[in-house]
């Protein structure tokens, strides 16, 4: 790589530092591009230089966040042979992901419906779905008890969902084995629900 390309290079980086920084502390719709050249100590037209649109600054925040702020990697849970297990392992490790993380994570779902097309989330939300789909495999199920398994397993995943438990008290462990009860007794759910219209 050239001395000319890691400059470059070096520049990018500082900006999207820059610009996550913000947005963990003001949020994404509320970081100006002017807040970000002043944070980067650059001027504006540089921002540009290296980032046409606000969604390609977006990406590369995103981007970056993943490889810094400790995402889970599916890869270790899939090892995993028994799915309750494997589940509370995975959950384990995404709460305690949120908490790292819970004011950056909370502005950036906060101003989600703001950015629209502009949010530059896509590769998050792609990884997020695999996280999912780990967390799915192995569960023996009817179809009505998988679709609302399924269903339970996005439930516990989501942010919101560790926000709401921790923030009415409980630990990240405890809304983890709540969660854990919540999804391993969904399938149940269906065969109750069969059971009570049969008999009506």
């Amino acid at each position: 790589m050239g001395r000319r390309q890691e400059q470059l290079d070096s520049m990018r980086l500082r900006i999207t530092e820059a610009a996550l920084e913000l947005h963990a502390s003001l949020g994404p719709a509320q970081t100006s591009i002017s807040a970000i050249a002043e944070r980067a100590g650059v001027q504006r037209h540089t921002v540009y230089h290296h980032f046409p649109d606000m969604t390609s600054l977006m990406q590369a925040c995103t981007a970056h966040g993943m490889r810094t702020t400790g995402i889970p990697d599916a890869a270790s849970w899939v090892a995993i042979e028994d799915p309750t297990a494997r589940l509370r392992h995975g959950l384990g490790e995404l709460y305690a992901y949120y908490a790292a993380n819970a004011r950056l994570l909370g502005n950036v779902v906060r101003d989600m419906p703001l950015l629209g097309e502009k949010a530059g989330v896509e590769e998050f939300t792609e990884h997020m779905t695999g996280l999912f789909y780990a967390l799915a495999a192995g569960w023996v199920d009817s179809p009505d008890s998988q679709r609302l398994r399924m269903a339970a397993i996005g439930h516990a995943m989501a942010f919101e969902t560790w926000r709401s438990l921790t923030g009415n008290g409980l630990s990240d462990a405890e809304a983890s084995e709540l969660m854990v009860g919540f999804v391993s007794t969904a399938g149940e759910s269906a065969g109750k629900s069969a059971d009570s219209n049969d008999s009506t």
